[in-house]
């Protein structure tokens, strides 16, 4: 609960972060305290991980990357701060979570999805070795982009 206000700062509010994610920027520290909460509620019940992302350097908070495990297969999720775009860290985060969640037992399957103009997100999945496995049309809402599903591409990695 104590970065909040530090995610609110870095990046949950700032709408070019969000275009392609199925939340809205948010408005105020207090709805990123509520998304805190429940990220909480829902790792306490096994069904989400979540972790920041920071900078090994300086520990300053960057991002987040999470799994919502269902059954023998979990879903990658992650946003990253503009700053720290292009910079690799999302692919290191995102091959170390992977690494890590096709090393549990019982998980077989990562898999994730990605708007189809969404291609930074569509590159990461690709360089942490995660096969686009096709589209799914209007598989998602995507506030940010438009009031209707949205086409994605879908990746996975398994084992």
């Amino acid at each position: 609960m104590e970065d909040a206000e530090e995610i609110f700062l870095r990046y949950a509010q700032d709408v070019e972060v969000t275009k392609y994610l199925i939340w809205r920027a948010h408005k105020s520290v207090e709805t990123v305290r509520e998304f805190v909460g429940f990220c909480l509620r829902e790792l306490k019940e096994g069904r989400w991980v979540q972790w920041v992302i920071a900078k090994k350097d300086d520990r300053q908070l960057i991002g987040m990357i999470g799994l919502k495990v269902d059954g023998h297969k979990a879903e990658l999720g992650y946003v990253l701060a503009r700053a720290y775009w292009n910079t690799g860290y999302m692919t290191e985060a995102a091959r170390a979570v992977v690494k890590w969640a096709l090393e549990q037992k019982g998980i077989y399957r990562v898999w994730a999805v990605c708007d189809v103009e969404n291609q930074p997100s569509a590159r990461v999945m690709e360089k942490i070795g995660m096969r686009r496995e096709g589209v799914l049309r209007r598989w998602i809402m995507h506030p940010n982009r438009s009031d209707e599903p949205r086409d994605c591409y879908c990746y996975a990695l398994t084992k």
